[in-house]
């Protein structure tokens, strides 16, 4: 039987916890370097969308639907983008109905489909079975729904990724995977950038942070992403990247008047409700590219399946947050908010690492492109197409 005491959770905590001072005396040298003009804010929401099955996960799904374009009418960013979640879609609850609604959605721009996966519950898996669901599912997205992206007619689908349950590349002591050389797999069947993290203060928690950056380990091996370099303009690196979100403190808690710290990780949830000060600490966490100070990527999460957390993730409550969001952008004139998909602030990655600059919404089909985006062509072509592709 596996523990989850305070005290396991203080352990697992520790490799970060002492990297974090570090982390944060090197954040403040940088950000009091870089402080000069305007900031870009590129923010990417990572929904772990698990609908469930049947009937009531359609009834879910809908109604997901229809909160996700009426929030993105009611907010766009400086570019005139909508408001959207990236939903990532878990593999093992797959239903055709709810691929076909969600991918409408993503045709109508409310939000992109990329790929969830929950294995190793009962037992460790296996390389051969993870590897057979994520190419089925894969396959399924893009040639049934033409969700997804490529950079060529040529290439395969691209994906990107979360885990289930946070246990990506068996990190979590065995538990809900059982695949040390799953980052390996990830590469090989095409995706671009795994969106997992953070995960404190659970055993899957790495003590890298704040970053997006390669594996610092051999693909094959158990937790790869344990370390890594940064990624910065001018050096090529190989897919895929860890996308990390913020892992900060947040010091404006009081208890009987102290200071009592809590941990910000970017949970869009209704017991952790959205303030300024919320906002504010996701900045500070300064997620970019080296060498592009001016861009900062804020990848936040969320479970869509829970309907007490709607109201903050999508609802009234996330519309009034925004408009205090970009209330502060136009009296302080410091910064410019563009809400991404994960594929787009990934395109945007690219960009930076490849010495572009300026405005990152010239960039959000700058290498992978959406499938359902290209040239139009009969269903039959394009499901050739795909399937050479894959051969």
């Amino acid at each position: 039987m596996y523990s989850n005491s305070l005290v396991d959770k203080l352990k697992w905590s520790l490799p970060w916890l002492v990297r974090y001072p570090k982390w944060r005396a090197n954040e403040l040298v940088r950000r009091w370097r870089d402080s000069d003009g305007e900031t870009h804010i590129i923010l990417l929401i990572a929904n772990h969308y698990e609908p469930g099955l049947g009937e009531p996960a359609l009834r879910r799904v809908e109604k997901w639907c229809e909160l996700a374009q009426a929030t993105g009418d009611a907010v766009r960013d400086h570019d005139g983008t909508p408001f959207r979640h990236t939903n990532f879609f878990p593999a093992e609850q797959y239903e055709r109905p709810l691929l076909d609604r969600l991918a409408s959605l993503q045709s109508s721009g409310y939000g992109e489909v990329e790929i969830h996966l929950h294995h190793g519950l009962e037992k460790p898996d296996t390389v051969e079975n993870t590897r057979m669901i994520l190419e089925d599912f894969r396959d399924t997205l893009a040639i049934e729904h033409k969700c997804l992206s490529r950079e060529s007619r040529s290439a395969r689908p691209s994906y990107g990724f979360v885990h289930g349950n946070w246990a990506l590349a068996n990190s979590a002591g065995g538990r809900y995977c059982g695949v040390d050389s799953e980052m390996q797999i990830l590469a090989e069947t095409g995706c671009y950038a795994d969106f997992t993290l953070p995960s404190a203060p659970d055993e899957s928690q790495v003590p890298k942070i704040n970053a997006i950056y390669e594996c610092g380990k051999p693909l094959s091996q158990r937790v790869p992403h344990r370390s890594g370099v940064n990624l910065e303009v001018g050096r090529a690196f190989k897919p895929p990247v860890i996308f990390t979100g913020p892992l900060v403190f947040d010091w404006s808690r009081r208890v009987r008047g102290l200071p009592v710290p809590r941990i910000e990780d970017g949970a869009l949830a209704a017991n952790y409700p959205l303030n300024l000060n919320r906002f504010i600490s996701w900045g500070k966490a300064n997620i970019s590219v080296r060498g592009r100070p001016d861009w900062i990527f804020i990848k936040l999460y969320c479970h869509g399946f829970f309907d007490q957390d709607q109201d903050t993730m999508i609802g009234s409550e996330l519309i009034g947050f925004m408009q205090q969001v970009f209330d502060l952008a136009e009296r302080t004139e410091k910064f410019r908010i563009h809400f991404a998909s994960a594929r787009e602030a990934y395109n945007m990655v690219i960009a930076a690492v490849e010495g572009k600059s300026g405005d990152p919404n010239d960039f959000r089909d700058y290498s992978l492109r959406e499938i359902m985006r290209e040239d139009s062509k009969s269903d039959s072509s394009l499901r050739a197409e795909l399937t050479n592709a894959l051969i």
